[in-house]
């Protein structure tokens, strides 16, 4: 994560939001002591399509059906 002066930042912030929209994180300090960060909101941020593809395995693993299909659940969920 790169770190960058409240001057710098207030003078370059139209670079520093592009560079924050492909997803780096900058660290603003006054001083040399951080003060805030710069960093994609959550609907923005890349998510490792490994860890998620490993979350979604780990999910159906303990997650099974006992032996319904999905047409018994649709044919449930008619009634």
């Amino acid at each position: 994560m790169e770190t960058v002066g409240a001057y710098e930042a207030k003078t370059h912030l139209p670079k520093l939001l592009k560079r924050v929209f492909k997803g780096e994180r900058i660290t603003i300090t006054k001083h040399g002591v951080p003060v805030a960060e710069l960093q994609p909101p959550e609907s923005l941020r890349k998510e490792d399509p490994k860890r998620i593809i490993a979350e979604l395995r780990e999910f159906r693993m303990k997650h099974r059906l006992g032996g319904l299909s999905i047409r018994d659940m649709i044919e449930e969920g008619r009634h």
